[in-house]
């Protein structure tokens, strides 16, 4: 993706145009493709998911993720979601609307570090009732193990990666929170797009093959419980079937 074809758009003959070569119609899954990738790419380059927050804390994530991560809560209906990076806490908080909403569940949020500042705006929250921080490193075996703590026996556990996206890290982590998946339930693993992004700004020389991709697809080949699996659009009566999305192939079902 870091180097994205010319496209441009022809509104009179409602064709997208690709380096003066390729012509796909604007209603066509191509030209909606091509536009996507091009977008987020832009994205990317101006800092587009910085600019957005939920309920006061800033949540830096695509908005379509969100509402598509959404679709999925309301279906596993978790009683019990982790997430691993906490930031600024706007996932967390999203998170904890979810279960607000849907009366089920509660978040457990996990960093190496969570600063003073967000801490205390987290904690202050209207929904810090349904949120418990844990500060450490997300893949030192008693870190994970003060998280299990907040699970009980027989409850369902959804796992958002979210923290360094580094692949051993990203590696680590999955084989950490493996057991701690629900059959049934997910791991979902953020920013896997960062394999897409090389050369880009703000990337490192290593993002060809040092992302969150390279570890899915190493962890997949180790643990067979699990299943690369896009989950359906809850609804959809348009033509695209495809997520825009910076979490490419992030949606890993536990089968049993």
């Amino acid at each position: 993706m870091a180097d994205l074809p010319r496209i441009t758009i022809d509104p009179e003959s409602a064709r997208v145009i690709v380096e003066d070569r390729e012509s796909h119609a604007f209603d066509s899954p191509e030209a909606f493709r091509l536009v996507s990738e091009a977008w987020l790419r832009l994205g990317w380059d101006q800092k587009y998911v910085y600019s957005f927050t939920w309920l006061g804390r800033p949540v830096i994530q695509l908005p379509e993720d969100l509402v598509r991560v959404q679709e999925v809560i309301a279906s596993v209906e978790p009683d019990v979601i982790v997430e691993t990076g906490v930031a600024h806490g706007g996932s967390l908080v999203f998170y904890a609307t979810l279960c607000k909403a849907l009366d089920r569940g509660r978040v457990v949020g996990v960093d190496i570090e969570i600063r003073p500042h967000n801490r205390q705006a987290i904690e202050a929250h209207r929904l810090s009732g349904l949120i418990e921080l844990v500060e450490g490193s997300s893949t030192d075996p008693a870190t994970v193990a003060r998280v299990r703590e907040h699970v009980q026996p027989g409850e369902t556990v959804m796992v958002m990666l979210d923290s360094n996206h580094q692949a051993e890290h990203v590696l680590a982590e999955l084989h950490a929170y493996a057991d701690l998946v629900t059959p049934g339930s997910y791991f979902v693993v953020m920013d896997a797009i960062a394999g897409r992004l090389a050369g880009a700004p703000r990337t490192g020389p290593d993002w060809s093959w040092n992302h969150p991709g390279a570890a899915i697809e190493r962890f997949l080949a180790e643990d067979p419980r699990f299943v690369a699996e896009e989950p359906p659009f809850a609804f959809n009566e348009g033509l695209v079937t495809e997520r825009v999305t910076y979490w490419p192939g992030g949606y890993l079902r536990r089968l049993g």
